[in-house]
C-alpha cells in the first residue's frame, strides 16, 4: 500500500511538472522550478542586443531564459521570501551548462532579493496575457 501511495505521488509530481496545452495548439510550460541568477550591462561579455534584437537596458524588467517563448510574461517569485516580479523575455540564456533556469536584469532581480545573494531559487510561470500584472 506504501508503495502504491509513493507511487502516484511520483506520478503526480512528474505530471506537474508536463507543458500544458496553450489555446493556439503550442505547449507551453506551465511552471518550472530552479535557480535564477541576474545579469548587467557592466557584466564582461554581455552583448548590446538582446537574443531577439532589443537593445540589452538591464534597467528594465526583462529576462532570458532557454525555456520559455520569447515576449512571454513570466512571473518570478523567489522561494525563500515569498516575493515576486513579472518581467517580459526577451533574451536567450543563462548558459546551459551552468543549470540555471533563468537569467534576470539587475533591476528584476533586486525585486525580489538583494544583488548580493547572487542566485536564487525560483518558481518561474507563463501570466496569461489576460491577466492583469500588479
Amino acid at each position: 500500500m506504501i508503495r502504491k501511495k509513493r507511487f502516484l505521488l511520483a506520478l503526480s509530481l512528474v505530471l506537474l511538472c508536463l507543458p500544458r496545452e496553450a489555446t493556439l495548439g503550442m505547449a507551453l510550460p506551465f511552471f518550472k522550478i530552479g535557480v535564477a541568477s541576474w545579469y548587467s550591462e557592466s557584466d564582461p561579455g554581455i552583448h548590446f542586443t538582446t537574443a531577439n534584437g532589443e537593445i540589452f537596458d538591464d534597467s528594465r524588467l526583462t529576462c532570458a531564459s532557454w525555456d520559455f517563448p520569447f515576449q512571454a510574461r513570466l512571473r518570478v517569485t523567489n522561494l525563500t521570501n515569498g516575493l515576486s516580479v513579472v518581467c517580459r523575455l526577451n533574451d536567450r540564456g543563462p548558459v546551459r551548462r551552468l543549470n540555471r533556469l533563468i537569467d534576470l536584469t539587475k533591476t528584476a532581480f533586486q525585486e525580489i532579493a538583494p544583488l548580493r545573494y547572487g542566485l536564487i531559487h525560483v518558481k518561474v510561470e507563463i501570466v496569461p496575457t489576460d491577466q492583469e500584472v500588479p
